[in-house]
């Protein structure tokens, strides 16, 4: 039927949010990208601190543009009595609360988890760093340090110097299983009729996504090397050097694609019996002469013909993009991805969020101002002129 077409697969639930900087904001955006109401509350002195980290986008945050669109601001100044109140109400309405403030301080302002005794059908979403209980419970964290934590940084680098992730990877975890995680509860809801308390903390999560290193640690007895932009166990596969200064990436996984890059693109069909090279281990420890091998024929080749030579052979390759690059892509072009949203500073360009459902178009909603929706909201709630008008002076 036509309207299944514009129909979301959110529309009429109601998210209330006291999220800031990624995590939460993350989680928030994607579930507005499906039709969900979201209600961010923000402080009236400056608002999420996301929205000061830089001011990149004609004078807004990259950061805060990033993750913010489909949603309406609400400022409140919820040291105050009064507010907290407000808070308490648009909280018995939601369908979703979500906060990922500083330990205990929705306890504070009596959103706790416990407010689920009173609002049952409430799916209730904390993410912190290291969750309510344990050692670390009240330890603070960012998104840096947790990477720390999780070990990433022990496997990320060169072998003289850890590095971080160039993305904050701790926050979109801990964002994206939130939000994975609200959807199974509002599933659940939709059979049971009970809501959730969800528990969602930054190391759990990017622990998860360390699963390799960590197995092949514990069972192997030593972590994987830091190894650069090389695969810590799997070689070839990385980085290498054309004679014209490009560098492409490139990535064998099976003995019958060594043997076809032995044959097709490096011309030495013999390479494939040298003991040195014979087998996935026998490679890794021969790394060094492997990497001589092939820059040796690479060396002798523009970038245009080492990847048409890994084309041929069907061979996984990559040119090294930077972010310019990445921006005009011609493959996100062909999949026409990119769309524009509203924001304070007029239109920006937004990537369509990867969910890809058949029927639907993701909500793609303007940038809020801070406190853009705070007049319209309160008047929502029954609040009238005067009242309101005392409400916005005391936040």
């Amino acid at each position: 039927m036509p309207e299944l077409k514009t129909m979301l697969p959110l529309d009429g639930v109601t998210v209330v949010a006291l999220e800031q900087v990624i995590a939460g904001p993350f989680a928030t955006r994607q579930l507005a990208e499906l039709g969900a109401r979201v209600i961010k509350i923000e402080r009236p002195d400056g608002g999420d601190p996301a929205r000061s980290y830089d001011r990149t986008v004609k004078g807004l945050s990259s950061h805060f543009v990033w993750v913010n669109r489909s949603k309406e601001s609400l400022a409140l100044d919820l040291k105050r009595p009064e507010a907290q109140r407000l808070l308490q109400q648009l909280v018995a309405k939601a369908d979703v609360f979500l906060q990922n403030l500083a330990p205990g301080a929705a306890e504070r302002l009596g959103v706790g988890p416990s407010v689920r005794e009173k609002h049952p059908r409430l799916v209730w979403c904390g993410i912190s760093g290291y969750g309510p209980a344990g050692p670390y419970a009240s330890k603070k964290a960012y998104d840096l340090l947790v990477q720390c934590e999780a070990g990433l940084l022990s496997v990320t680098g060169t072998p003289d110097s850890p590095s971080k992730a160039g993305i904050p990877v701790a926050d979109i975890a801990a964002g994206m299983y939130a939000y994975s995680s609200i959807l199974a509860a509002l599933l659940r809801r939709a059979r049971t009729g009970e809501g959730a308390t969800l528990d969602i903390t930054m190391f759990e999560a990017l622990g998860e996504w360390m699963g390799f290193p960590a197995y092949f640690t514990a069972y192997g007895g030593k972590q994987p090397p830091r190894s650069g932009a090389y695969h810590a166990t799997i070689v070839p596969y990385g980085p290498f050097r054309a004679g014209d200064g490009g560098t492409v990436f490139l990535s064998i996984q099976n003995e019958r694609e060594f043997e076809r890059f032995c044959a097709v693109v490096l011309e030495k069909p013999g390479l494939r019996g040298d003991p040195r090279f014979a087998s996935g281990p026998a490679r890794l420890e021969n790394r060094t002469a492997m990497q001589q091998e092939i820059e040796a024929v690479f060396g002798k080749l523009d970038t245009a013909q080492v990847v048409e030579r890994l084309e041929r052979a069907e061979i996984a390759n990559a040119r090294l993009n930077d972010m310019h690059e990445f921006w005009d892509h011609p493959q996100a072009k062909a999949r026409n991805r990119w769309t524009e949203v509203g924001s304070p500073a007029g239109p920006l360009a937004a990537l369509k969020p990867p969910f890809n459902l058949s029927g639907m178009e993701p909500r793609m909603g303007p940038i809020p101002g801070l406190g853009e929706h705070t007049h319209a909201i309160l008047a929502e709630l029954g609040y009238g002129e005067e009242e309101i008008r005392r409400l916005t002076a005391a936040s």
